[in-house]
């Protein structure tokens, strides 16, 4: 995610990610990391606001032991490919 909000392209995924947002498709971003609510918060935030850019729906991890993680909820992955294919961000995308 960093390096997409900060338009960093230097592997083969993030060249295919792009790739597809180049030709006008919808790019559905699943995220589970340690530092959503912290340092990646602000790279959330900035592809959240970028065109073609969809979050499947996340929450946080273990708020007592992991406060600042986030995974995303695997049951929400085929509802968020379906509104991202109508051009429409499913909400809430923290649950």
């Amino acid at each position: 995610m960093s390096k997409l909000a900060c338009d960093i392209i230097d592997t083969p995924a993030l060249m295919a990610a792009k790739s597809h947002l180049r030709n006008g498709n919808p790019l559905v971003i699943a995220p589970s990391t340690n530092n959503g609510l912290s340092g990646n918060a602000e790279n959330i935030g900035k592809l959240l606001n970028r065109n073609n850019y969809f979050f499947v729906p996340f929450r946080q991890d273990n708020p007592i032991t992991k406060p600042r993680s986030i995974v995303f909820d695997p049951e929400y992955i085929i509802k968020t490919l379906e509104f991202a294919l109508e051009g429409k961000q499913i909400s809430p995308i923290l649950l």
